[in-house]
């Protein structure tokens, strides 16, 4: 339940999952309770119509400070990121972001008694030795990507900082996140976003990979009802301090091809795998989430199907604005 006396910084806001973990905050806790922050202004109308927006550089500690000293926040949603395959492309910008970003928070956290943070790590913290199938809350880690690397390293730092300081940080090992709102950001898994989008505009999807790879996804609403689901749990039912697994459903792109093309028919799609599938077999297939199902009562809404009739739907919709 929503208390309403928080007031939440989301850093990151204008992000595919910022954007709309934003709204539904606000809706929540009201919208000057919840503000909105990112290195660029939002090109979305909605988040600057129903809440403040403040300019932040997660690698700029003292401008941060400022801002946090102003508003006096309860809460923080640090998602600012190099996602997997843009951090490829440029390794020592990734790692400086995703850990000097994350460091500058939890340090803000402590230095303005901020009470609570939420930092989203990744299924790519596993890698090619971890088991592929129901992927066990605590297992072998050893990605392969600097995006997973620097969310393995987070993950003790924030596991760190609650037994050293009693921070109460909070995390989830997101799997392929979809939603129709906002452009993808970098990841490996985007190709289940563009594809819905290729579809409405009556184009052929090229997928960079192959049509039987089966990787964790989970529908945007899914993704915000477990964070917040997550955030707003007695802290007496979080047992896990590094990051939760969550799942919703796994599938491949011959799958989400075939999904489609039960509400458009004349939808096709092309496989030219490239470097991303490297990236892709280096992660688990499925992934048990039995550990916060029985923490927090986690649980999926969205299978496939239900997920691509929504979204085929609203883009339509859109389409026609």
């Amino acid at each position: 339940m929503a208390n309403k006396t928080e007031t939440i910084l989301v850093i990151g806001a204008c992000g595919q999952l910022g954007s709309e973990l934003t709204l539904q905050l606000r809706s929540l806790y009201g919208g000057s309770k919840v503000v909105a922050a990112d290195i660029y202004a939002p090109k979305q109308t909605d988040l600057l119509a129903s809440g403040p927006f403040e300019k932040i550089d997660v690698l700029d500690p003292k401008g941060m400070a400022a801002i946090a000293s102003r508003y006096k926040f309860t809460q923080i949603y640090h998602l600012a990121a190099v996602l997997s395959a843009a951090g490829e492309k440029d390794p020592s910008f990734a790692w400086r972001l995703n850990m000097d970003g994350l460091f500058h928070v939890l340090d803000l956290a402590l230095e303005q008694g901020i009470g609570q943070v939420f930092w989203p790590s990744s299924i790519a913290v596993f890698g090619p030795d971890t088991p592929r199938q129901h992927t066990p809350q605590h297992t072998i880690m050893n990605p392969s990507t600097v995006y997973g690397i620097s969310k393995l390293a987070g993950e003790m730092w924030c596991a760190y900082y609650f037994r050293k300081h009693g921070l109460d940080i909070r995390s989830l090992r997101y799997p392929g996140l979809i939603g129709y709102k906002a452009l993808p950001g970098g990841g490996t898994t985007d190709y289940a976003v563009d594809i819905y989008r290729k579809a409405v505009e009556g184009k052929p999807f090229e997928c960079y990979l192959h049509e039987d790879t089966y990787l964790p996804m989970m529908y945007m609403p899914d993704a915000i009802k477990a964070t917040i689901d997550l955030m707003q749990a007695p802290a007496e039912n979080i047992s896990v301090r590094d990051a939760y697994n969550v799942s919703g459903m796994s599938f491949s792109p011959k799958e989400i091809a075939a999904s489609i093309q039960k509400l458009i028919p004349s939808f096709k799609i092309i496989y030219k795998p490239d470097y991303r599938q490297q990236i892709a077999d280096s992660w688990p297939q499925t992934i048990s989430d039995q550990v916060a199902r029985q923490d927090w009562g986690w649980h999926p809404t969205y299978d496939l199907d239900a997920m691509t009739a929504d979204i085929l739907e609203n883009l339509q919709q859109q389409a026609l604005l």
